[in-house]
């Protein structure tokens, strides 16, 4: 089992436990030291390759959330080098001839990577703000002796806050056992008591850093996202009703008896959806809602969505686009995906890969089926485009927090067999209830495993240089408020204390299971992935769903990306 820890470097030439001190001293309030986009950026090769992975998945988690961008290194005199030193350390702002990133062990994890990025964008960390005081304890007489600098303050003439408010949930926060003397005694601890379990959060970006980040860079909006609803207000996000359909969409209230899926009944006369009616009216009657028009800049969008289809087993829901036909009119028409209706009566998440390269609408056609066998009708809610990839598998656990309340250590969640785009077949064991706990309480465990499949006879095995992904998913109806959280392994050639390769074919090297009449190979993961009070405290158990993204990708393409630096560069 791997186990994430976050680890700072050591060296002395470091401040705050991971800033590397510049050769003169900058200050995040200095515009010298900020960026042009996009920021050059060198991979060494001594990283792991699991880093690797990891730092493009960072990237894009600017992009969807800033106008950050990235750009590999062309022989410009600034940029970022990414080594694999001893620990998880950057210098603060951009430094005039390039910067060392450093992403030692334990650093491979996509939310150490946004917190070094931070600093080499500019930001210290949040407890070291000019009112600092306010909020936290500062305990110096628990701190390792010669650390004490770790805890510095800093005056408003040095740094900036963007004017907001302290931040207990931002990644830049420290622990509260950071650099501690004494592991049962911490260093830190917040004024106010309920955010005492929540500093040093490795999730994910907290509103606060996102809206900073955007603040210093001027940035309009962010660069992946090309559009997002939660039907919250009547202008429907710009959405228009089809003139050529039968019916319309009616944006609806949710009551005790239909909730939407953005509030889920939790506001009194709040919370809206999109609906149709499937109970009246004729077979084959259909509403067609179309988004405003849309201009991708990459070649690759996600559609996700939240729906909810209570009618008969013949309504349908199906997604299509309407393109530019060449002549600059968006009229030319492609039908994505069909859902069909179904017994599960629940609120589901939804997945739609688009390849889109000229401005498009995206639409939602809700198709009746048998008006006399319908008890309900069709429900959308919660919608986000984004230019990236759509996870290559979602699983999908009901009554998590019931499941948690019951499991013991001996519980184990199986999920189904899932194909990567390559044809691996692999799997999820969740343990509900890890062997795992800390001050905090107790966590909830991942461990990923490959599975025999259709395609292992013309497979590579073993299948190394391989990243598996899992995300447990933040359902904030708003995609750039999220907070999920991911762990990533990368396969290799290492053994099993049998001497079988850890990653060989499942048929040889596993163990069978009736569930899923496969074969699946040895779990390997977290047994601390998330923790019971964040699980509690956010939208992860939005509906008692737990909802995990699974994706599992070559990186063979990223074992060589080290390219030498050139003298005299330009910025």
């Amino acid at each position: 089992m791997l186990i994430h820890i976050y680890i700072s470097g050591s060296d002395a030439n470091l401040i705050e436990g991971d800033i590397l001190l510049p050769k003169e001293r900058n200050a995040l309030i200095n515009e010298r030291y900020r960026w042009q986009f996009p920021i050059p950026y060198i991979l060494g090769d001594d990283l792991d390759l699991n880093a690797k992975g990891c730092v493009h998945q960072a990237f894009e988690v600017y992009r969807l959330k800033s106008c950050v961008d990235f750009k590999p290194y062309e022989g410009e005199r600034s940029y970022i080098k990414f080594e694999k030193q001893g620990g998880c350390f950057s210098s603060v702002g951009k430094q005039s001839d390039g910067q060392i990133l450093s992403l030692g062990p334990g650093c491979d994890h996509k939310a150490v990577i946004e917190h070094e990025l931070l600093h080499a964008l500019g930001f210290y960390h949040e407890q070291s703000r000019t009112d600092r005081d306010d909020y936290v304890n500062i305990w110096l007489d628990q701190v390792k002796p010669g650390l004490e600098h770790n805890f510095n303050a800093y005056n408003d003439d040095f740094i900036t806050d963007q004017n907001t408010a302290y931040d207990y949930e931002s990644v830049m926060h420290y622990r509260p056992f950071s650099f501690n003397k004494n592991e049962s005694i911490p260093t830190i601890t917040t004024k106010i008591p309920e955010f005492y379990y929540i500093i040093g959060q490795y999730l994910d970006f907290s509103e606060k850093d996102t809206l900073r980040l955007n603040r210093m860079y001027n940035c309009s909006g962010p660069l992946t996202l090309l559009d997002q609803c939660a039907f919250e207000y009547a202008s429907i996000c710009g959405m228009i009703q089809a003139s050529t359909d039968d019916v319309d969409w009616v944006h609806t209230k949710s009551t005790a008896d239909a909730e939407d899926h953005t509030l889920l009944g939790r506001c009194r006369d709040a919370g809206y959806f999109m609906y149709l009616n499937t109970r009246i009216g004729n077979p084959q009657d259909s509403a067609l809602l179309e988004s405003r028009t849309l201009y991708p800049k990459r070649k690759i969008q996600c559609l996700q969505f939240f729906y909810k289809m209570t009618g008969n087993v013949q309504d349908k829901l199906v997604i299509w686009v309407k393109m530019d036909d060449g002549t600059g009119v968006v009229r030319r028409m492609r039908k994505i995906h069909t859902f069909q209706a179904d017994s599960d009566h629940t609120w589901k998440i939804a997945h739609v890969q688009m390849e889109m390269e000229v401005k498009f609408r995206y639409a939602f056609q809700a198709v009746r089926g048998d008006p006399s066998a319908s008890s309900g009708g069709i429900y959308v809610d919660d919608i986000s485009l984004t230019e990236t990839r759509c996870p290559s598998a979602v699983w999908t656990i009901h009554n998590f927090s019931k499941i948690m309340e019951t499991a013991d250590n001996n519980t184990v969640l199986n999920s189904p067999r899932f194909y990567s785009p390559e044809g691996y077949a692999y799997g999820v064991r969740v343990k509900p209830l890890s062997e795992y706990s800390d001050f905090t309480g107790n966590y909830t465990g991942l461990y990923f495993h490959l599975a025999s499949g259709e395609n292992d006879l013309i497979l590579q095995w073993p299948a190394i240089n391989r990243q598996a992904t899992l995300v447990v998913m933040d359902q904030d109806p708003n995609i750039l408020l999220r907070m999920s959280s991911a762990r990533s392994l990368t396969t290799d050639m290492s053994k099993t204390s049998d001497g079988n390769y850890r990653w060989d074919n499942p048929s040889k090297v596993g163990t069978y299971d009736s569930s899923c009449d496969c074969y699946r190979g040895e779990s390997w993961g977290w047994r601390n992935f998330i923790k019971h009070f964040d699980l509690r405290r956010r939208n992860y158990l939005k509906n008692d769903d737990l909802i995990i993204f699974i994706d599992f990708e070559d990186l063979t393409s990223l074992i060589h990306t080290e390219v030498p630096v050139k003298r005299n560069g330009v910025n």
